[in-house]
């Protein structure tokens, strides 16, 4: 088993920056990890993507505004949310992939006031 914990969640305003964290219970130096976010009313999307060599994928609405990147040494994944957008708000989770089905954190709320 995995835990994996979120935190770095909060309100914010329009055009203002956050920081998540996702930090797990054993290490992920072979793993690739994802984070996702949920709006409500819609379907859970993925929005960043760091393999193990980090190299890194986004969606396009997040593309030259956030970066995930990832410290092996503590087992810790990152989100920094910059130029956030009201759009934006959502729960936003961690999630380990590997092995079948994948791990998710309990998830942290980001709201984004205009």
């Amino acid at each position: 088993q995995v835990q994996l914990v979120e935190s770095g969640g909060g309100l914010v305003q329009a055009g203002g920056s956050l920081r998540l964290s996702c930090a797990a219970s054993r290490t992920i130096f072979i793993s690739p990890m994802n984070w996702y976010r949920q709006a409500p009313g819609k379907q859970r999307e993925l929005v960043a993507s760091i393999g193990n060599g980090a190299n890194t994928n986004y969606a396009d609405s997040v593309k030259g505004r956030f970066t995930i990147s990832r410290d092996n040494g503590k087992n810790t994944v990152y989100l920094e949310m910059n130029s956030l957008k009201p759009e934006d708000t959502a729960v936003y989770y961690c999630n380990l992939p590997y092995p079948r089905p994948g791990y998710w954190g309990q998830g942290t709320q980001v709201t984004v006031s205009s």
